[in-house]
């Protein structure tokens, strides 16, 4: 604690007459009155109060959740959370200096030489902060590689991405447009696409898995209407093991979350954005590159490369203004796929994809329940529909202790009675049939 003759030598030294003074910028308005506030806590007290907090929150870990809409539960191995955990991947920072840093950066090169296998795709940056600045990115990609001023996106598009490409759109006088969805399908609509592309068109956007978790049928369609236009692609890097990948419906530019692959939900964060593309485009590719070279000895090593994207060397040819990125919830990922092999991905694809749709057939048995919604077919997320208020019956359901899913309508208006159900490898026979009973029981 400060005495008084420190307050006025400190005050004199700033050459002020009160301390409050020191708070002359905050407006008054938003001052709070600090009088009340308690007398301190132990490390115990804290940690004992922060833990009932806590506990009012619904855990997936003892409550059966199929929330998706960009965040998956899925099961992290002890291996992968030994590997993260040692400190010179915890710790580490950008490996500025290539010979003290050779064990991450051939960490990696690994993982972008497994996410390149993965998606079919001739290069993969080191990745970006997370699914939605990974597309904000692609567009600002894009719009480098080709003229134009407008970019075509979907109209069934999670509000969190929307927001934060229109930001990212905005300074760079980037208008944004949107295509329909057929609404038998959950497909793209090819003729409102088709109708918007004209010679102001930079390239588009597709998902697949869409948001409705409906898996896309038209992408050589889509390839042949853009035509000499930038087409990226978004995909769900899971279903890649069951999927024709990216790189053989002639992707520009590939973006995805890597979340899925080890890294805990973790109340939203951090997630890790990866982007791809075509060799061709890599000078115009933010974010980082780790290359494999050779060192002074002619031995293999590691560094990265093309560093004119990055902001700390020649800053005025940065292509993005992000200056780091996801090592750790990278090395997770690779750490992931090196345990689990093509060949076990694969068949956690299958799996997932045969729990998916047997969910889906129970539900759609239930009375006033069509599930799923759209004829189009479907990985580890589909839409039922209700007959009443998504919300409401959510809501209800979350009391007799089961998270059921998505409401729509906080995503798209005019699907109140929608919700998108996810299922992951943790989502057991007993989750399904909570599931199952419990909107039985509600809607009844």
């Amino acid at each position: 604690m400060l005495n008084d003759k420190d307050v006025k030598e400190m005050l004199a030294a700033l050459d002020i007459d009160s301390v409050e003074r020191l708070f002359d910028d905050i407006p008054e308005s938003v001052r709070a009155n600090l009088d009340g506030l308690q007398e301190g806590m132990s490390e115990l007290q804290v940690r004992r109060h922060v833990e009932s907090i806590l506990a009012k929150n619904r855990d997936p870990r003892d409550t059966a959740s199929f929330l998706g809409a960009g965040a998956y539960d899925f099961y992290v191995p002890a291996a992968v959370r030994a590997v993260m955990s040692r400190s010179e991947f915890l710790t580490s920072y950008t490996p500025y200096q290539s010979e003290l840093s050779q064990g991450l950066l051939h960490a990696l090169f690994e993982y972008q030489s497994m996410m390149a296998e993965l998606t079919s795709m001739e290069v993969v940056n080191n990745s970006i902060y997370d699914y939605a600045t990974a597309l904000g990115e692609a567009i600002l990609m894009a719009a480098r590689l080709t003229k134009g001023t407008v970019f075509l996106i979907p109209e069934a598009m999670s509000r969190s991405k929307l927001s934060v490409i229109e930001n990212y759109c905005r300074g760079a006088g980037i208008q944004l447009r949107r295509y329909k969805f057929d609404r038998t399908s959950g497909c793209a609509d090819l003729e409102s696409m088709k109708n918007q592309i004209t010679d102001e068109i930079i390239g588009a956007y597709v998902e697949t898995p869409n948001l409705f978790g409906v898996l896309e049928t038209q992408l050589d369609d889509i390839r042949g209407l853009l035509d000499s236009k930038i087409f990226v692609a978004g995909v769900n890097a899971l279903s890649l093991g069951i999927v024709r990948p990216p790189g053989d419906y002639d992707a520009d530019i590939v973006i995805t979350e890597g979340q899925i692959f080890g890294n805990p939900v973790n109340f939203g964060g951090p997630h890790l954005g990866v982007l791809a593309c075509k060799k061709k485009f890599v000078r115009k590719m933010p974010g980082r590159v780790i290359g494999m070279t050779t060192d002074a000895d002619g031995n293999r090593a590691f560094c990265m490369t093309l560093m004119t994207r990055e902001q700390h060397i020649r800053r005025e040819k940065a292509t993005s203004n992000i200056c780091t990125n996801e090592a750790l919830t990278a090395i997770a990922t690779a750490s992931y796929l090196a345990l689990t092999g093509g060949g076990d991905l694969r068949k956690l694809a299958i799996s997932i994809a045969e729990k998916s749709r047997r969910l889906a057939k129970r539900l759609d048995e239930l009375s006033g329940c069509k599930a799923p919604m759209f004829d189009g077919a479907h990985f580890s997320e589909f839409v039922v529909t209700l007959p009443k208020d998504a919300s409401s019956i959510a809501s209800q359901m979350l009391e007799k202790g089961v998270i059921p899913g998505v409401p729509l309508s906080h995503l798209i208006k005019g699907m109140e009675n929608e919700l998108l159900i996810s299922v992951t490898d943790k989502t057991t026979l007993d989750d399904a049939d909570s599931l199952v009973l419990t909107l039985q029981e509600v809607i009844q």
